[in-house]
Formats: C-alpha cells, structure tokens, sequence
C-alpha cells in the first residue's frame, strides 16, 4: 500500500489503517531487504521443474484421496444409522431346514 503510493508518507498510510508508523516502517524495511536485487531481479518465474511438477500432481491426488476418503467416512456413518464410531450390528442367520432329511443345515 505505501508502495503503491508514492507521493504519500508512511504516517499518512499508517493512519489510514490505524497502525503505528514505526511499526509499517519496521515491515517496509523488511520487505525491501527480501526482495532481490540487481540484474536478474526482475526476470520471469521459470516453468516449474520435473520435481516442483510430480509434487503439484501429488498435492492434487491428495487432496483427491482425501475428498473420497471424506465422502466414504459419511456414507458409513449414514449407513449405520448416524451412529458415529459404534460398530455396526451383527446379523445372526437362522439356521436353515435341509428339506430332502429334515436335518438343520447351518448358513455360513
């Protein structure tokens, strides 16, 4: 902001916000010792490396993975009647008559 206007002093843009002066001087500085100097100051970003690109193509099949995780996560608890972290009801079979001898076959 105080970059952005020239004619300005850091008291009037500091009294815009209502920040101490010294305290925008103090970040002004900084942020003029961060930047880069000299020729190659103003050069164009390069295109990213092989690395910097299998990264950006990582954060993306996580956040993928994580969406699907979510969405799986509320699917079961749906499925389960809301009922968040109670295990699900064990349905027990009856036994099954074995017609052709009248003998109880059990369903497994």
């Amino acid at each position: 902001m105080y970059q952005s206007r020239p004619e300005a002093t850091i008291r009037q843009v500091a009294a815009d916000p209502g920040i101490n002066p010294e305290t925008l001087r103090n970040w002004v500085r900084a942020a003029d010792a961060s930047r880069p100097r000299g020729r190659g100051a103003e050069t164009p970003a390069e295109p990213p490396t092989r690395l910097e690109a299998e990264n950006a193509a990582l954060r993306k099949k996580v956040r993928e993975l994580e969406e699907e995780r979510e969405i799986l996560r509320k699917a079961a608890k749906y499925f389960a009647g809301g009922r968040a972290g109670e295990p699900l009801p064990v349905r027990r079979r009856s036994p099954v008559l074995d017609s052709s001898n009248g003998v109880h076959v059990s369903a497994s």
